[in-house]
């Protein structure tokens, strides 16, 4: 068995999968705040999944987190994860101590990548690309090629969100203008909307809706910013697929309709673009997937790391059968 965890800011989403790839159990916690309450809320969600798929907590082989931040290639250790108050956590020693199962870690877009080839791939064919574009407070893409996660060289591969696509567009935290995050990451577009509502993107089109001009320049910025992350995608890596997720994607069709209108656009300009036929390979990420925990899922069971022989500590917390 295998644990899969999605850390988020404000939740964590886990996952227990069997050996076959089926997720037999699937639980969601608020994420705490700093690098103690991170690892307690992993844990704790851990023996919480090992009781609810009803198996030995000594069954689970290895242990997988998705979250952001940096991390180094077959490490357990993520850097500079500032939205959940953590400049370097050492997960291996810390939940893997505790729990005595090898983990591994990875940035929260490449895993997600990883767990949409796993469950949508089968789209792209068996060795095909796919790319997964995350739409949140930030902008990044994640990259399968042959079922295998492409970081880069240096693992910067699919930090897209900082490419200007218009120098004289809107400024970005970067400092470069027109950066594509600028355009349609969800804090850029909060921040520029500048009203106190929980949800300023979705506020932002239903304001566009009822002719609002802010909110009219707003949308059409956020759908230009998406159309050109697909195309500089799929430009430089030709995936047959692309997936969008993230929490901008809540829109729906709303959004998707947009932006393959603005894909169909610049192809009726561009016979080469529409040899492409950008529009029809692109799609959203179903409601509530569970992409990104099954993702961490996978990375944690990637290295074949030695087994801890010793008596796990999840073994007194959970309901043990047979």
């Amino acid at each position: 068995m295998r644990l899969g965890f999605d850390v988020g800011g404000t939740k964590t989403d886990g996952v227990i999968v069997a050996p076959d790839g089926e997720i037999v159990s699937r639980l969601r916690r608020p994420t705490g705040w700093g690098a103690a309450q991170v690892v307690a809320t992993i844990t704790d969600l851990a023996a919480d999944l090992v009781q609810a798929a009803g198996v030995r907590a000594s069954d689970v082989r290895s242990i997988g987190v998705g979250m952001p931040g940096q991390v180094a290639p077959g490490s357990g250790t993520v850097r500079y994860a500032v939205n959940l108050g953590i400049d370097e956590l050492d997960l291996g020693r810390t939940v893997g101590d505790a729990l005595g199962v090898p983990v591994r870690a990875e940035n929260d877009v490449k895993a997600a990548a990883l767990g949409a080839h796993a469950l949508y791939g089968a789209q792209a064919g068996a060795d095909g690309a796919m790319a997964y574009l995350n739409l949140g407070t930030g902008v990044a893409a994640g990259f399968v090629f042959g079922g295998e996660l492409w970081r880069g060289a240096r693992g910067a591969a699919g930090e897209i969100g900082h490419l200007s696509v218009d120098p004289r567009g809107p400024l970005c935290t970067c400092g470069q203008r027109g950066c594509i995050e600028a355009y349609c990451g969800g804090g850029a577009i909060a921040a520029r909307w500048g009203r106190d509502v929980p949800l300023p993107v979705l506020d932002v089109f239903d304001h566009a809706d009822a002719g609002d001009p802010l909110a009219l320049e707003l949308r059409a910025g956020l759908v230009y910013g998406v159309a050109s992350a697909i195309r500089v995608i799929m430009l430089s890596g030709d995936a047959e697929k692309i997936v969008l997720g993230g929490g901008v994607t809540a829109l729906g069709a709303r959004m998707l309709g947009l932006v393959k209108a603005d894909l169909a656009e610049s192809a009726a300009v561009s016979s080469f673009l529409r040899s492409l036929r950008l529009s029809e390979r692109v799609e959203l990420l179903p409601p509530g997937s569970p992409a990104a925990a099954l993702g961490a899922a996978l990375v944690g069971a990637a290295p074949v790391a030695p087994l801890v022989s010793t008596p796990s500590p999840l073994e007194g917390k959970a309901v043990l059968h047979g």
